[in-house]
């Protein structure tokens, strides 16, 4: 029993030794951004590995070594030659302070030796500066996709076997990205981007590694491409892209990257009328109206019919790349509307009564022409009798409508005595077609 009790004495007094040494004295990397171990393969000690992101022949290595010896000590610092697989000299100096410091350290295994008398304490570790170097640029665009490619080098960190000077290289799990803003777009060297953007772009390649040392570097990718859009505005009295002929509309080109001037809108002739022709024939049938060349355009719709319209937008540009070669080369772009303008069919609409007693309501007979070109109106009493007769040609909006007021109800001056009355009403629609309406109608007022 008195046996064990000693040894465990003995093992507690050499423990609170070593534990005192290790918290008196320490070897640290201020300014290290990743600590590593060594896996050496024969060597039998466990060292330090600091990593320093750096730049390519820019040594940031720093070795900060802190002893609790007091008064006058000497700091022997030295560097491992892997050429000779010794210890070399590096720096030394006697002070009375508790650390030393040595800066600017290139790879290498450094090691310090605290000397005070009889009392000496070693201590190893190895500094490696890390750094990247990146390039990157656009070798191919054209109207379908263009190609980013990168490049880089970056340091070959290795140490060394202190037993067999055998050469170990730190792993370091290099990574990739592309990106576009905030957003990853690609973790390969070399993306190829479909879709691409109608403006010039700003693309960043970055390249790490798993100590969190890289660098970056930007890419313009110039844009050689267009987005066809565009804009119609009209007054579609009857619905949606729908109203009455003629119908003016307004044609507002939104096109993103277009070049000016070189736009090209195509107005399709109405879909029935090249169905009914396509009937009677194999040959292909000529589906356009006209071809414009403007940015914006207005037109006018003189006839029924169902519409269709498409705008190509072109975007010529001198930055086609292949390669070392940079080319002129033209992308198109084509969108249709995405549904139909109907200028609708020509009818009469007459009204069957109306008032013309001067108090602002209904005093007028007003008939609605609708896509009608030509138009009159003659009104009758109920015994056959001529009282009034209206006609119009080349009917239009009128004043942003389609109404008219055909009669205010007077006879040479005098209001008309009320009564029943008869209406024929013809003309010429835009559709290509001779209307004709007749009925009767009441007309109503007090007393003079």
């Amino acid at each position: 029993m008195k046996r064990v009790l000693s040894y465990r004495i003995i093992f507690v007094f050499l423990f609170s030794l070593l534990t005192s040494g290790y918290l008196a004295a320490q070897l640290s990397a201020p300014g290290s951004v990743f600590t590593d171990e060594t896996n050496y393969p024969v060597f039998q000690e466990v060292d330090s590995i600091y990593i320093f992101c750096s730049e390519e022949n820019l040594n940031l290595g720093e070795l900060l070594v802190e002893t609790s010896l007091t008064e006058t000590k000497s700091f022997n610092w030295e560097k491992y030659n892997s050429a000779t697989a010794v210890f070399e000299t590096f720096f030394s100096e006697d002070s009375e302070s508790g650390f030393s410091t040595i800066s600017d350290l290139e790879d290498g295994c450094y090691r310090v030796t605290i000397t005070k008398g009889d009392t000496v304490e070693i201590y190893r570790a190895w500094i490696l500066n890390d750094w990247f170097n990146a390039t990157g640029r656009v070798i191919e665009s054209n109207c379908d996709y263009f190609k980013l490619q990168s490049s880089f080098n970056s340091a070959l960190l290795v140490y060394y076997d202190l037993n067999d000077n055998s050469e170990i290289e730190v792993y370091k799990d290099i990574q990739v990205e592309w990106k576009e803003g905030n957003s990853v777009i690609a973790r390969v060297n070399s993306p190829q981007i479909f879709e691409p953007p109608t403006s010039d772009t700003e693309y960043e390649f970055n390249v790490f590694d798993r100590f969190g040392c890289g660098t970056q570097t930007n890419v313009t990718y110039i844009s050689v491409v267009t987005k066809a859009q565009f804009e119609i505005e009209a007054d579609f009295n009857s619905g949606d892209q729908q109203g009455e002929a003629p119908m003016e509309v307004t044609f507002t080109n939104t096109s993103e990257n277009g070049s000016p001037g070189e736009y090209e809108w195509y107005f399709f002739r109405d879909i029935e009328e090249i169905k009914l022709e396509s009937e009677n024939t194999t040959e292909p049938i000529d589906s356009f109206m006209f071809i414009a060349y403007d940015d914006d355009l207005i037109h006018t719709y003189e006839r029924t019919g169902t519409y269709m319209v498409k705008l190509v937008s072109k975007k010529i540009s001198d930055y086609h790349i292949l390669g070392d070669s940079i080319y002129e080369g033209t992308c198109t772009d084509t969108i249709y509307l995405e549904d139909f303008i109907v200028t609708d069919t020509s009818y009469f609409d007459v009204p069957n009564v109306f008032t013309p007693n001067n108090d602002g309501t209904n005093d007028n007979f007003v008939v609605k022409f609708w896509s009608m070109e030509d138009a009159k109106v003659t009104i009758v009493n109920r015994w056959g009798k001529h009282v009034h007769f209206w006609e119009k040609t080349n009917v239009r909006r009128f004043e942003g409508t389609w109404m008219e007021s055909v009669w205010d109800g007077k006879i040479g001056g005098r209001y008309a005595s009320p009564g029943v009355y008869y209406y024929v009403a013809e003309g010429k629609g835009r559709d290509g077609k001779n209307r004709w309406a007749h009925g009767f109608f009441h007309l109503f007022r007090g007393k003079d």
